[in-house]
């Protein structure tokens, strides 16, 4: 059966919080990657950033919606607009990456692995190794592991 440290990708590019969110497109690009993993400078997980993240950086402002209750006016969904703000006006990676990422680890089922990453709408899966990255899954992988090759 295979395990998460048969089809992970073990050279994992990552960024730091601070990097602009220009290096972090110019990185993407480059290394034709979806995503990255975001880690502090002692290599700590700190959160993951994809392609999505920097697409939806630019998406339009959505204005809440206003209910008028007798003469008060009361807006509906301001704690989404204040997050699309900060993502808006976002110049790191710390202000548009997930913070809550889920993780494997290296012995986890590839049967397992699918089913999270369809479950879960997962772009990219963190492997940790006693607490350590030491490898990243992405949707390509998978499929290389259904078709038998390995890394």
């Amino acid at each position: 059966m295979l395990k998460a440290k048969d089809i992970m990708t073990q050279n994992v590019i990552t960024v730091k919080p601070d990097t602009t969110i220009e290096e972090l497109a110019r990185t993407l690009m480059r290394d034709q990657i979806s995503g990255t993993p975001v880690v502090d400078d002692k290599g700590k997980l700190v959160g993951i950033v994809t392609e999505n993240d920097l697409i939806s950086k630019n998406s339009r402002l959505h204005i809440p919606t206003i209910l008028r209750l007798f003469d008060a006016y009361i807006p509906l969904g301001t704690s989404k607009l204040e997050t699309d703000i900060k993502r808006m006006t976002a110049n790191t990676v710390k202000d548009i990456c997930s913070k809550e990422v889920i993780t494997i680890d290296s012995e986890t089922s590839l049967e397992y692995i699918a089913t999270l990453i369809t479950e879960r709408k997962i772009h990219l899966l963190p492997v940790l190794k006693e607490g350590k990255l030491v490898g990243i899954i992405g949707k390509k992988d998978l499929i290389k592991g259904f078709s038998g090759e390995t890394s």
